[in-house]
């Protein structure tokens, strides 16, 4: 039989809306031969019946197609229960089903989760998970924070051994999750269980379409009019894509700040929420930390007056630029119009000069490849 799969992928070549990549191919073989299998497996409805079938870890830089591989699986997956899900949405959701299951008393917990599973909140909440989907596609498979550390192996345990399939698509290879973690030996044990429970595959080519959308347009928009809006607008929704706006949380020593315009490495943010807040170093530091491309909207002119807001806006592209981030900016002025003249103005010339580098096509052609690796005060996606 023919499969749906590559079917889509071959239609969406010949249409230009993929571009052949050699290093997709093994890719596109992994999740055709998860296609047959899934086919071939029968469920019978019942999880303890379920027969398993080995699922699918894509891994490589920001951009390489990854999502959208598995968004054409995903479509033509031949299963009726399935789900696709941002891996941190997913956590949260993980999280209170524990959670519900450690406050509840005896009759909320059959009400919630059926039948008894001894005392582990783990098993129960793999249960009511694995009763949703056979299939979990998971986009922006990543592990920063130790409550999720500690409980996946447990929790994947379950799943796997309910005949769960899974797909996760990711920046890192599964050895390098959760890289210098607390107690990350604990840790490790989950990373062997992925690695055989799902065909681990490397898509690493040296195209990165999201940089192709930059480069095919503009990064600076100004003035802030109906035109420059349109436009910042138009490229936001190309670079998410089919991704949703999940939002993110940064915790910086103890404090946490929600975001709510973020998808997997992308953020969209108002300029007063980066500078008009009181802000420092540190909570740029987890932002370049936390995503390669920041959308910045309703950039001012700046006076004396709003000093403040232009030091914590110089400091903020000092932060980025040492990252290599990708800087898209809705603006009232040129980068050289910004701050000309007042008190901390000669200081901002530079912050000017970084920004009409970071527009530059040769910036983006040299800009960040890769998930960079997490800040020290670690940032936790949240719903």
């Amino acid at each position: 039989m023919r499969s749906p799969f590559r079917a889509a992928y071959e239609a969406r070549l010949h249409g230009g809306a993929l571009r052949p990549d050699a290093a997709q191919a093994g890719a596109v073989e992994a999740l055709a031969r998860l296609e047959r299998d899934l086919a071939e497996a029968h469920p019978s409805g019942l999880l303890r019946r379920a027969r398993a079938v080995r699922g699918v870890y894509l891994h490589g830089p920001v951009g390489r197609g990854k999502s959208a591989l598995m968004d054409l699986f995903f479509e033509a997956a031949p299963t009726a229960k399935k789900r696709r899900v941002h891996f941190h949405r997913f956590m949260a959701q993980t999280h209170r089903l524990v959670n519900a299951w450690r406050t509840g008393d005896g009759a909320a917990r059959l009400a919630r989760f059926g039948r008894r599973r001894g005392d582990d909140p783990i098993a129960s909440a793999a249960a009511v998970i694995a009763r949703e989907a056979r299939l979990f596609c998971f986009d922006e498979f990543q592990v920063s924070d130790i409550a999720d550390a500690m409980i996946l192996g447990r929790l994947f345990e379950q799943l796997f051994a309910g005949g769960v399939a899974i797909v996760a698509t990711s920046n890192r290879a599964p050895d390098e999750l959760y890289q210098d973690g607390i107690n990350r030996q604990l840790f490790l044990p989950f990373i062997d269980m992925l690695k055989t429970h799902l065909e681990v595959v490397a898509v690493a080519g040296r195209r990165d379409y999201r940089l192709d959308r930059l480069r095919a347009g503009r990064t600076w928009f100004s003035p802030i009019d109906a035109d420059s809006e349109a436009g910042f607008d138009a490229l936001w929704g190309e670079m998410l894509g089919a991704d949703a706006e999940i939002g993110a949380t940064l915790e910086v020593f103890g404090r946490r700040q929600h975001w709510p315009r973020a998808a997997g490495g992308r953020l969209r943010a108002h300029f007063n929420s980066l500078c008009g807040e009181a802000l420092g170093p540190s909570d740029y530091l987890a932002l370049a930390g936390r995503f390669q491309t920041l959308f910045i909207e309703a950039v001012p002119r700046l006076t004396p007056e709003r000093r403040d807001a232009a030091r914590r806006f110089a400091t903020l592209i000092d932060t980025l630029y040492e990252a290599r981030a990708r800087l898209v900016v809705l603006s009232a002025a040129e980068p050289a119009a910004l701050y000309p003249s007042g008190d901390g103005a000669f200081e901002f010339q530079r912050a000017a000069s970084r920004l009409e580098e970071m527009r530059s096509a040769a910036w983006l052609a040299g800009g960040a490849d890769t998930q960079a690796a997490p800040a020290r005060a670690a940032p936790v996606d949240m719903p």
